[in-house]
């Protein structure tokens, strides 16, 4: 285990231990089985630059906290940025209102646990980085994509920052924090070739520092990919319609797999029996090449947390092994009512939301295949490059929309494709997955997942994927 340094507790809500379990214990007076207090206070800034200016520079600070309580298969939530014992008081009887059993009292002890390892040990958080240094690093970006070419006619760049500090409690005993810090820098950009405009999207971050933009990925590479996207836009062609092989690339279509399967295998969809995968624990439904896995646990990634929302530890979570359904993604509640182990992916927007079972980082694991080798398989064929997002039923039943692509020809990527969409079963598709590269990579980190009202910061990831057979909207 490790100690985190979060003020939390002390600093921000002055709170004894006593009087969190008084409060426990009020959300419990009316009969609950569970109660938590969740505590959260961050700081938020953001920057966007167009027209050749700053536009708009933003600073957030929120300090709140939300209570909940469980009652068999129902779950009763209060929240307040009043943080007067008796507006808190008065928040936790709101919670409590959802049981109607006996009047308790609970002898309630308080236990702090720690996470076993930071996920991100960040060296400058953007918390201590300078307005104007970040400002630097957005402008770098913007004259890298406007500067790129004269068909480049606008150019956006956002900049945002975060740390978001945590901490729960709960009629367990458990007292748990973490310190979550984050970054992103995206930039759009827009080329025109009358009539046509196309926009071409790059960006990056994560539960990085500022170095991140030094190291890893620079405000420069930012805005060149951006727009050299947009410039081979301008060129895409409409793609053919019909039944075809499609090749996925390596990380941009983690979407895809994050989508068209990981929704569905979130705990709460399987015991409302509303997702495709209700009752297939156990059985085969992918190609048995295919294991598909969720980890909030890889350092630095977007979608990761030393501790979920909960207060669960985390840990990667099979989903899908060799082709057999083996896992879901569980919170509390979820987790309870199925008497299944917590797998720690319990997550929420903010201190007004409830938690849910959400995914954090989802991808297939690599397999065996070059994926020169994979192109090569397919003599007539689409290549699916860039996802712009896509809609899955509960059924399973998917429609995506490709920002860009490829024509196959003979074993070759050649013609530049646009607008295609790409339709069809997860299930069916699952079983079509015939050849699996061995570059695993993962999409930008940028990504946000809405769910239920809320929004949650995730990541996505696959390698090079062979499709058999796949319905491709375009021209006939």
């Amino acid at each position: 285990m490790i100690r985190i340094k979060s003020s939390i507790f002390e600093n921000h809500f002055n709170i004894s231990d006593n009087e969190f379990k008084k409060i426990l214990n009020t959300a419990l007076s009316l009969g609950g089985d569970f109660s938590e207090i969740y505590l959260e206070y961050r700081m938020h800034n953001s920057i966007i630059m167009e027209e050749d200016i700053i536009k708009e520079t933003s600073e957030s600070i929120s300090l709140g906290m939300g209570i909940r309580v469980i009652s068999g298969d129902k779950t009763g939530y209060g929240y307040t940025n009043d943080l007067s014992l008796e507006k808190i008081r008065k928040t936790a009887l709101t919670a409590a209102s959802i049981s109607s059993g006996k009047i308790t009292q609970k002898a309630l002890s308080i236990n702090p646990a720690y996470p076993e390892k930071n996920l991100y040990p960040v060296i400058r958080h953007g918390r201590d980085t300078s307005l104007d240094d970040k400002i630097d690093l957005v402008k770098k970006a913007y004259s890298a994509a406007i500067d790129f070419d004269p068909s480049i006619q606008k150019v956006k760049v956002s900049f945002s920052d975060l740390t978001q500090h945590v901490g729960l409690i709960n009629s367990d005993g458990l007292k748990i924090s973490d310190i979550r810090p984050m970054i992103k820098m995206v930039c759009l950009a827009i080329a025109e070739k009358p009539p046509d405009l196309e926009a071409g999207f790059s960006g990056g971050g994560g539960r990085v520092g500022i170095e991140y933009f030094q190291h890893s990925l620079t405000p420069e590479e930012i805005g060149h990919e951006a727009a050299t996207e947009a410039l081979q836009l301008l060129e895409a062609k409409p793609p053919p319609a019909g039944e075809m092989p499609v090749v996925l690339s390596p990380g941009h279509s983690g979407v895809f797999i994050h989508e068209a399967v990981g929704h569905l295998l979130e705990a709460d969809f399987i015991r409302k029996k509303t997702s495709v995968f209700w009752n297939k624990q156990g059985k085969k439904v992918a190609h048995e090449k295919v294991t598909i896995l969720d980890d909030p646990t890889i350092p630095f990634f977007r979608g990761s947390y030393n501790v979920d929302d909960e207060g669960t530890l985390p840990h990667k979570t099979t989903l899908i092994k060799d082709g057999k359904l083996v896992g879901f993604l569980q919170d509390r509640l979820s987790a309870g009512l199925m008497d299944l182990p917590l797998t720690g992916h319990g997550r929420r927007q903010d201190y007004s939301c409830i938690p849910i079972p959400r995914m954090s980082n989802t991808y297939i694991d690599k397999g065996d295949h070059d994926r020169d080798e994979i192109i090569k398989s397919v003599n007539r064929g689409f290549y699916a490059h860039r996802f712009q997002g896509g809609q899955v039923e509960d059924s399973g039943k998917f429609t995506f929309s490709v920002s860009s692509g490829f024509l196959i020809e003979g074993g070759k990527l050649t013609t530049p494709v646009k607008q295609a969409t790409l339709i069809g079963s997860n299930l069916d598709i699952l079983n079509k997955i015939e050849m699996i590269g061995s570059d695993l990579e993962f999409s930008l980190q940028t990504g946000t997942c809405g769910k239920g009202g809320q929004e949650t910061p995730v990541t996505d990831g696959c390698p090079t994927l062979k499709i058999s057979s796949m319905t491709v909207g375009g021209i006939k």
